[in-house]
């Protein structure tokens, strides 16, 4: 008895892990995500990007500073305001927040809306982690 049912647990693990599989496959992501040395590469060779920071009016001004002409959009406002980056639709836009969690719930916001969005993973933490130039 105790035989078989480490096949049955075994088959089960087996079938979760697959329907995870399935379902990344089934739901890309449909946007970029670049860790912070990508991303500053990526703004250094592509001075026609917009630079978007989703935190809160508090977290922009806040001591870890901003990426230099960042665009201040709060995430839980991109739905409502979506229309002011409209003339930004044919370039890229680079989107960070604190850690990446809410860049990366407004990079999927905009690729549904038909933008390039590009979700700086880590976020301004790890941007200053690293040491990047910050405009306080």
């Amino acid at each position: 008895m105790l035989h078989f049912s480490r096949y049955i647990r075994q088959f089960v693990v087996a079938a979760l892990v697959s329907l995870v599989f399935i379902g990344c496959a089934a739901a890309p992501s449909g946007f970029r995500s670049l860790s912070v040395q990508e991303t500053k590469t990526f703004l250094s060779n592509n001075p026609n990007v917009l630079v978007l920071d989703v935190r809160t009016a508090e977290e922009f001004s806040s001591p870890t500073g901003h990426l230099e002409n960042a665009t201040l959009i709060p995430v839980q406002e991109l739905e409502q305001r979506i229309g002011e980056l409209q003339q930004h639709k044919s370039k890229p836009i680079v989107v960070y927040c604190r850690t990446g969690g809410r860049s990366a719930r407004a990079s999927d916001m905009l690729t549904k809306q038909g933008f390039t969005a590009i979700n700086m993973v880590g976020g301004i933490l790890d941007w200053n982690a690293a040491n990047f130039p910050v405009v306080k």
